[in-house]
């Protein structure tokens, strides 16, 4: 039996102002015209997992707008977090509910807004992981072929080949890094055993359930008594008590970068985490001039810059590299280089309490 999770969940903050606390990057179109980065990462997988095997990890905010993209999912597969608990929490409390509905399962666990363009590759991939992970008790992901020095990024130092399953490779993980400086990306590319790490992972409910029990022993007592309180009048308020106790740490750090036999598949099937307005060059048509518009745009020497205004004309002269996002209330105009601290910006807004505004 295959599960998956797909955490969705997050604010999606690095592309304010079109991503909103009621409205984030997940539920939007930054791809495909037609579907949400949602219905985009629910549809990819169809054909190894039916949608009542699907759950959605969430807030209680987005409860109806995945309702709403996700027409004929379970109202139960819809696993709301009753506060920002970070991934741990939230891949933790998903396991028991789904280990409660579909016991022995394994689980494929994915962020909702990844863009990724080979889909047939895509799913070879997940096979394979799906495989490696029924084989015992590891923990499997599935790491980028990195194409250039990222600092964006989080990476897998990869170690000794395993096996290999139809012709991919299949490694032990030496260690997980964070984001690194842009000398060390370079570092890192040179070397060629690193991968970008996707934050997806495969593994079989129990396989996690264990690890959680051994290396965050406070969450799994947490996790039990959720168990224990499934399907009964209190199951909603045990659920609220015992995830607002648990730690906010990430899956990686509370769990991968801990526990033994953690395996990682590399693969190379046109991902891309869309992590900032920047990543439009890489999914969006470009210009003669460089640059990526959404709307109406008139310029005199502007390039290699990213306008996005669907319902104003917006004019430039003599701009390069800058983000121009227009919205009904809010504008945003920056240098693309330092898009990534629009998160920032949003900070300072919420500090002046203009919640309108995000």
């Amino acid at each position: 039996m295959i599960t998956a999770l797909i955490m969705a969940g997050g604010e999606g903050t690095r592309f304010w102002p079109l991503s909103r606390k009621d409205h984030p990057k997940q539920f939007l179109k930054l791809n495909d015209d037609q579907k949400t980065m949602l219905q985009e990462t629910v549809e990819r997988i169809n054909e190894l997992v039916p949608l009542e095997q699907v759950f959605i990890a969430t807030n209680e905010a987005y409860q109806k707008a995945i309702k709403k993209q996700l027409d004929g999912i379970p109202e139960e597969n819809i696993i709301v977090e009753p506060m920002k608990r970070n991934t741990a929490a939230c891949i933790g409390l998903s396991s028991v509910v789904i280990e409660d509905k579909y016991p022995g399962s394994t689980m494929i666990v994915l962020p909702a807004d990844h863009l990724i363009k080979e889909q047939k590759r895509f799913v070879d991939i997940l096979r394979k992981s799906i495989m490696t992970a029924a084989t015992g008790k590891n923990l499997v992901t599935i790491g980028i072929e990195p194409t250039h020095p990222e600092t964006g990024y989080g990476y897998i130092h990869f170690g000794d080949q395993l096996h290999t399953i139809d012709g991919d490779q299949v490694f032990e993980v030496r260690n997980f890094t964070e984001k690194p400086d842009l000398s060390t990306a370079k570092e890192f590319l040179e070397e060629g055993t690193y991968l970008w790490n996707s934050g997806m992972f495969i593994w079989q409910l129990s396989s996690i359930l264990s690890n959680i029990e051994i290396h965050l022993p406070e969450m799994y007592q947490s996790l039990e008594r959720i168990k224990n309180a499934l399907g009964t009048d209190l199951a909603q308020k045990v659920i609220r008590d015992e995830f607002e106790k648990m730690q906010s740490v990430s899956i990686d750090y509370g769990i991968m970068e801990k526990a033994d036999d953690i395996f990682v598949i590399p693969g190379s099937f046109g991902w891309d985490d869309l992590g900032s307005w920047p990543a439009l060059e890489r999914v969006k048509k470009v210009d003669a001039d460089g640059n990526v518009v959404i709307g109406k745009h008139y310029g005199i020497d502007t390039t290699n810059s990213i306008i996005h205004s669907p319902n104003k004309v917006v004019t430039t002269i003599g701009l390069n590299d800058v983000v121009i996002v227009d919205t009904e209330d809010a504008i945003l105009i920056c240098d693309k280089k330092r898009a990534q601290e629009v998160k920032e910006i949003r900070n300072i807004l919420e500090a002046e309490g203009l919640e309108d505004c995000l």
